[in-house]
């Protein structure tokens, strides 16, 4: 039974944020390059996909605050990756079935309509919650129309619990199938259903299941192929309330409707990467996106009228090692301007400014790293305020201990901490890559083993960039920096 008309709740949503587009315009804080929402809250990606010759993102949205709330569907599209129109609101709370929100879930193709298959999440009597998975679809990939026969799945299976959310569907030969977040018993699962018309779903069990120490329930489970493996990536809730996120490389077994992993690594060792969520495109790439804050954080743009952001697009490979390698997508070259370039730095621990005075807030970095010849006991890149007392050794590689470290305990506002993963022995040069934009820092080295993503509030919105070393030298053989536009 209908509670509200959708499209009227829409209209609603898009004139609140109507009201508050001119102060969160004037946030410092603002990003130049990364994807947000016109104001307010948001958090997960949703509904990756490349449809009609175009990207599509839609994410989860509260278009009534800086506070998370009862969730909708923002929607953007993009024809490169880089630059983003923003769309109308594609999903509001209107049924009795989504009454308490429109959670997460993902997009699928089917006869040249759009159908996003997301949680509907309904509050009961006693505070507890109930959630279903629901459907709807468009034909011209703006306007959307739930399902009358919504629910498609109404009730979790003896194997999950309430907590049942975050669908992700796909396609095998003839038939969809569907894994949804859940977790009992103090072990995250990812719950499989199989269907032959994306609307009538029978269930096959759980597709893998926590060990123990992966959490007790898992959210924005994204289980897709890539090469001759299979990945999967998971968001674990834990008992104190910690959330990351995870990948698992392996094979799914289509006759036992069985994931078995054969390595499990962590998607991104910063703070804030939550619920990716990736999409294949008409290149036969892997993208993913990810929600660059985290929840519990601090987040002092929530004064300006908004909270959250969408991490860089990245395309996903399998490394010979059987690791998965995380970079940022080439598209993003598209925005270079200014351009630096250094060849055979040494850097010492005496205070030289090599760099000359590069100041921007909007920089890619790119270097490459002797480590063979390396005396120092530590080395990187700081960043500092010219008319403020904001220095930071923002990136240090710790070559005693092993360790690429980003440091935030100096940022001006925000989440004091740091962040830290351990680099693999031996290498002989290492290449790291750097984005900063005016609130965020996202690394990317070796190949894309290791990335690491904070966000950062220095109280000044320009930022010198120089280099350190600590009780000896480094080579830098080559450095890069591009001063980078605004996509807005």
């Amino acid at each position: 039974m209908k509670n509200l008309d959708h499209q009227e709740l829409i209209k609603q949503a898009e004139l609140s944020i109507g009201h508050v587009k001119d102060m969160v315009n004037s946030d410092i804080y603002r990003m130049g390059y990364h994807f947000m929402s016109p104001a307010n809250w948001i958090n997960d990606p949703n509904g990756l996909i490349y449809f009609n010759g175009e990207y599509h993102l839609f994410y989860q949205y509260h278009p009534y605050s800086p506070e998370w709330g009862p969730m909708h569907w923002g929607h953007a599209k993009s024809k490169d990756l880089v630059y983003w129109e923003h769309l109308p609101i594609a999903l509001a709370p209107s049924e009795e079935y989504d009454s308490g929100g429109c959670f997460s879930g993902c997009a699928v193709i089917i006869d040249d309509k759009l159908m996003l298959i997301y949680t509907g999440n309904t509050y009961l009597e006693d505070g507890s919650r109930k959630q279903v998975q629901c459907i709807a679809e468009s034909k011209d990939g703006i306007h959307f129309q739930k399902f009358e026969g919504n629910p498609i799945i109404s009730d979790p299976p003896l194997d999950g619990t309430m907590e049942f959310r975050d669908p992700n569907v796909w396609k095998h030969k003839e038939s969809w199938y569907m894994i949804v977040g859940s977790g009992k018993d103090g072990k995250g699962k990812a719950l499989l259903y199989k269907s032959i018309n994306l609307f009538d779903w029978d269930y096959m069990g759980y597709v893998i299941e926590s060990d123990g120490s992966q959490g007790q329930m898992w959210e924005c489970p994204d289980l897709f192929p890539l090469g001759e493996k299979h990945v999967l990536i998971i968001s674990p809730i834990y008992d104190d309330k910690t959330r990351n996120t995870i990948y698992m490389i392996g094979h799914m077994n289509y006759e036992t409707c069985k994931f078995t992993p054969e390595f499990t690594g962590v998607f991104d060792y910063g703070f804030d990467n939550y619920a990716a969520q990736s999409l294949l495109d008409d290149q036969g790439r892997r993208i993913v996106f990810g929600w660059m804050d985290h929840w519990g954080s601090y987040l002092p743009t929530k004064e300006n009228g908004w909270a959250g952001a969408m991490t860089l697009p990245r395309v996903l490979n399998l490394l010979p090692d059987g690791k998965l390698s995380i970079k940022p997508v080439p598209e993003l070259s598209l925005l270079r301007e200014k351009h630096y370039k250094y060849l055979h730095l040494k850097v010492t621990d005496k205070p030289t400014s090599l760099l000359g005075n590069i100041v921007g807030d909007c920089l890619e970095i790119m270097a490459e790293i002797d480590f063979v010849n390396c005396t120092a006991e530590e080395f990187g890149i700081k960043l500092k305020c010219p008319e403020g007392n904001y220095e930071q050794k923002i990136v240090t590689f710790n070559t005693f201990a092993g360790q690429i470290i980003v440091n935030r305990t100096m940022s001006n506002k925000g989440d004091s901490s740091i962040s830290y993963s351990k680099i693999r022995n031996n290498l002989e040069s290492l290449k790291i890559h750097l984005f900063i934009d005016k609130s965020s820092i996202e690394l990317f080295i070796d190949d894309g083993r290791v990335t690491l993503s904070n966000r950062i509030y220095p109280s000044k919105n320009r930022l010198e960039v120089d280099l350190f070393a600590k009780n000896g030298s480094v080579n830098i053989k080559l450095m890069e920096i591009w001063k980078l536009k605004s996509i807005w």
